[in-house]
């Protein structure tokens, strides 16, 4: 479930985004550009001659049978030493992030850009609230984190670190569990979870709907821990 706090920081930082890059009117919104909006009656179905509708194309698969990866991250990837902005030059740190990460044909620049609004992101976040920050890391709200903080903004590593330990919302089963107590981070009015053990009993259960940060424990003989709408869960204490 999407943090409402989080979602008030990508706002703000995206206003100052634009503020730096210009308004609409210089023909950067899609309008300006050219793009067209869906027709109110739907998209056309494609079909035959005789109206009937064609099948779906097959998903292309792997080796494995599995489908294929598609998007930016399928795509070959730049050599490193072929890594090169358009204009002025990359510390080296820089060029130690972009390693294995700009797929052919696209701008070095612009991967780099996405790295620095991650840490952006979390400088915005860990001022204003911490548990926050690493709960977006842990839930991966802020996708790539860890990448990013390793690379660009390695201040922010704690939280990473923090967040390996954390329990996003949804079901958690055997290895992954681990003995302690742990406190909810931005739980909404319908906050609830379930902690079984053994052949499913029934260890803990219960719900909020104050929207406050809650305590559980899960004990050792815990083998299912369930949440939903908590958010995520972080632990107290020793995280040894």
């Amino acid at each position: 479930m999407r943090n409402p706090f989080l979602a008030c920081a990508a706002v703000v930082l995206t206003a100052a985004a634009l503020a730096a890059c210009g308004s609409p009117a210089d023909g950067n919104d899609p309008e300006a550009a050219g793009a067209r909006r869906p027709a109110a009656s739907g998209p056309a179905v494609p079909g035959t001659p005789d109206g009937t509708p064609t099948p779906p194309a097959a998903e292309p698969t792997g080796p494995d049978g599995k489908p294929e990866a598609r998007g930016p991250a399928a795509r070959p990837k730049t050599p490193s030493d072929a890594i090169t902005p358009a204009t002025g030059t990359f510390t080296k740190k820089q060029k130690e992030y972009l390693a294995d990460r700009v797929p052919k044909g696209m701008d070095p620049a612009a991967v780099l850009q996405t790295g620095q609004e991650t840490c952006d992101k979390l400088r915005y976040l860990v001022k204003a609230d911490r548990d926050t920050a690493v709960g977006a890391v842990a839930t991966e709200e802020i996708p790539d984190a860890a990448g990013a903080v390793a690379g660009l903004c390695p201040q922010h590593q704690d939280l990473v670190d923090e967040a390996a330990y954390a329990y996003p919302d949804g079901t958690h089963t055997g290895k992954s569990l681990r003995p302690g107590v742990y406190r909810s981070v931005s739980p909404t009015a319908d906050c609830s979870w379930r902690i079984a053990g053994a052949g499913g009993e029934e260890l803990a259960a219960d719900t909020s709907a104050t929207g406050k940060s809650r305590k559980i424990t899960i004990p050792k003989s815990a083998r299912t821990f369930t949440s939903t709408g908590c958010y995520a869960w972080l632990p107290e204490g020793d995280r040894g």
